[in-house]
């Protein structure tokens, strides 16, 4: 896959030039897009203007991650459009290894329209995504020693829904680590408009979670795909299927776990003053949890640092304006 500067396609490299000498603590594999947010409330056809940010599951949670210290390797493919090159370039300046990402001239990168709503809440989104570089991802474009030199893989719902070949990459990405010995983390991130149906969608994701140690749900998530109502019963559900933790996401109402070694519990969501745009809190929510654990802290405290991430992602109107650093974190005592 590597080739001169001048061929079609090549790895993007680090900030630097090439990969760092510091071994990755996460790899992660995912879709960035460039986000256009709309200047008003309203339909998005009524908006004038549009501020320009990043976008994508995957790549916010690894820009959390980086924000806090930690080393973070990125796959992926754009094109060498000037989105592709704003997203590598945004990417690079997080810090984040992005020595396995491949610019191809001949592929363009996705991107998504965002509206504001007045008052908080879920925003208008539309995507431009269909055909799109990352979804061109193969399995025989991982490159296994990169992946498992990492301590910890971050797999969501949304990279394995843009193509059978990123489902195939998913899926060999999990088995990589899972044979090397590293743990998991899976956020199910649903996309129903990007798979076939529900049921394959179900079928998909339920497949790839249990493959991972810690599973990240949201609760209206859980309850489409375990058929359970309460967060109890969803933890359950995975939890005797083999998972390591459950961590179920309550919104205001904080987080339910259930884990191997912690028990289980339930953490408060932090008070919020207003809600500007919800996108992102749970991808924040994940760095929470991830950074935490990582870092050897307890289930409960990794449960209230994402909780309080979360509520800071929340009240930004961008997906990653609310993540901290890691003085931010530390003046916050978590």
């Amino acid at each position: 896959m590597t080739g001169a500067a001048s061929a079609p396609s090549q790895h993007a490299g680090s900030a630097d030039g090439g990969p760092g000498p510091r071994a990755l603590d996460v790899a992660t594999f995912g879709e960035a897009m460039m986000l256009l947010v709309a200047d008003r409330p309203g339909p998005l056809e009524d908006a004038q203007s549009f501020s320009k940010r990043t976008a994508g599951a995957e790549t916010n949670v690894a820009i959390g991650l980086a924000r806090l210290g930690l080393a973070v390797g990125w796959a992926s493919r754009l094109g060498t459009d000037s989105m592709g090159r704003y997203l590598l370039r945004e990417m690079q300046r997080e810090g984040i290894d992005c020595s396995r990402v491949v610019c191809e001239a001949t592929q363009r990168t996705g991107f998504q329209f965002k509206g504001r709503v007045a008052g908080g809440g879920d925003p208008p989104v539309e995507y431009h995504r269909q055909g799109s570089a990352a979804s061109r991802f193969e399995p025989s474009q991982v490159d296994a020693g990169w992946l498992t030199g990492a301590r910890h893989l971050h797999a969501t719902g949304v990279f394995p829904a843009l193509s059978p070949g990123c489902h195939a990459t998913a899926q060999r990405t999990l088995a990589l680590m899972r044979e090397a010995g590293r743990s998991i983390s899976f956020d199910p991130n649903l996309r129903p408009t990007l798979w076939p149906s529900a049921q394959h969608m179900r079928e998909a994701i339920n497949a790839l979670a249990l493959q991972a140690d810690w599973v990240l749900p949201g609760i209206e998530e859980g309850r489409f795909l375990t058929g359970f109502d309460t967060p109890e019963a969803i933890a359950s559900y995975y939890r005797g299927r083999g998972v390591k933790l459950v961590v179920v996401k309550l919104g205001a109402e904080g987080a339910y776990f259930d884990g191997d070694t912690a028990g289980r519990g339930r953490v408060a969501g932090f008070p919020v003053a207003q809600v500007v745009d919800t996108v992102g809190a749970g991808d924040g929510f994940a760095v929470g949890v991830i950074s935490a654990l990582l870092e050897g802290r307890s289930v409960p405290e990794a449960v209230r640092r994402a909780c309080w991430i979360g509520a800071r992602a929340v009240q930004v109107l961008g997906d990653t304006e609310g993540l901290p650093t890691r003085a931010e974190l530390e003046a916050a005592g978590l």
